[in-house]
């Protein structure tokens, strides 16, 4: 499974519209083969932050960074951030999905 984090520092005017600004781009990416999740979270630390967690199948990644939607996704994003956005990408060999945390399990 290939794991990805990423954080967008978003301009304080587009900060409230971000949602709105990427939906296009967040439904055509969960709709492509080979995606297990793609969740956006806003960050309670930097609140102008928002956190992008997505995963893919084995090999799945390359058809999404060479999509049309994500060079597009890259033009709309282009001038609502602040700066260049960080992240993580990784790979998790053997894993499929989320696991359950076995420190916290409730029944």
């Amino acid at each position: 499974m290939i794991f990805i984090v990423v954080k967008f520092a978003v301009k304080p005017a587009y900060v409230e519209q971000w949602p709105d600004k990427v939906a296009a781009f967040t439904r055509a990416t969960r709709a492509e083969p080979g995606n297990l999740w793609f969740e956006w979270s806003r960050s309670l630390e930097e609140p102008d932050t928002y956190v992008l967690v997505e995963a893919f199948q084995d090999g799945a990644a390359e058809a999404h960074v060479t999509s049309e939607h994500f060079r597009t996704a890259l033009e709309t994003m282009r001038p609502l951030v602040t700066r260049t956005p960080e992240i993580v990408s990784t790979t998790i060999e053997g894993a499929t999905g989320w696991s359950r945390m076995g420190e916290l399990q409730i029944d």
